[in-house]
């Protein structure tokens, strides 16, 4: 069985300060956890929290990566400059870039090959607005998004991990029902079944408002293999609570 994946995005929050008590709490909790847990910081604190995760078990992720491998790119980081801080993942497309950064699903898809070429799991993610829901679109809107990751990226596509969030259930307290969810799974991972022969290495995980109370349930799911927490990450005991929710 392959072991789930917690992963923690803390967007724009953080100081040197509460990062270390932060993943120091974290560490300390962790005894016994059996899934694989990781912290998406922002990159200003890549290189502290590189020092405080070292000789653990919690891997370093990156929030973001530039498009682009180098040059006059002002305020962008590059993947290997990511390479640098020994960033094991990285997430791409969250739906934040996507709103609030214009990134198409061609930019998406090559910061995923970007990530990749320097030996970087990219966390896709993919999901769509309450609008596209109510319409009846999400299958579709989530197929593309995922489909131009699997056309940029080939052979390479089972090193990849997915992350389907509904962008109605970012940060609002909403969360889709662990059979809403699991079915969007399904539908990704047949997609991914199609695409390569190695398709059940790829994790797809849930990430849209997941918590200390509703983990253990979406967890259990047929297709969800772990969770991309936002807001739950920066609270020690109720990401300890989902990590032990999992395995």
């Amino acid at each position: 069985m392959k072991r789930q994946l917690i992963a923690g995005n803390w967007k724009m929050n953080g100081s040197t300060i509460s990062n270390e008590a932060l993943v120091k709490a974290l560490v300390a909790g962790m005894a016994g956890a059996t899934c694989q847990v990781a912290v998406c910081v922002p990159a200003p604190y890549l290189g502290q929290v590189q020092g405080l995760v070292a000789g653990t078990s919690v891997d370093l992720g990156a929030q973001d990566v530039s498009q682009h491998e180098s040059g006059a790119f002002t305020g962008e980081v590059s993947a290997s400059m990511l390479r640098d801080f020994a960033t094991r993942f990285c997430l791409v497309g969250h739906s934040e870039r996507r709103q609030y950064h214009g990134e198409t699903d061609a930019v998406v898809a090559l910061k995923a090959q970007r990530a990749l070429a320097a030996g970087i799991t990219p966390v896709v993610c993919v999901g769509e607005t309450l609008a596209e829901r109510e319409a009846g679109r999400t299958e579709e809107v989530v197929k593309r998004q995922l489909a131009a990751v699997i056309h940029a990226n080939g052979h390479c596509i089972s090193e990849i991990v997915v992350a389907y969030e509904p962008v109605w259930a970012i940060g609002t307290g909403k969360t889709a029902s662990p059979a809403e969810a699991q079915q969007v799974h399904a539908v990704l991972r047949a997609q991914l079944r199609a695409a390569t022969a190695q398709s059940e290495r790829v994790l797809i995980l849930y990430g849209g408002s997941m918590n200390a109370t509703n983990a253990a349930e979406l967890l259990s799911q047929l297709d969800i293999d772990g969770g991309l927490v936002g807001g739950a990450s920066l609270k020690p005991a109720d990401f300890l609570t989902i990590i032990a929710a999992a395995k």
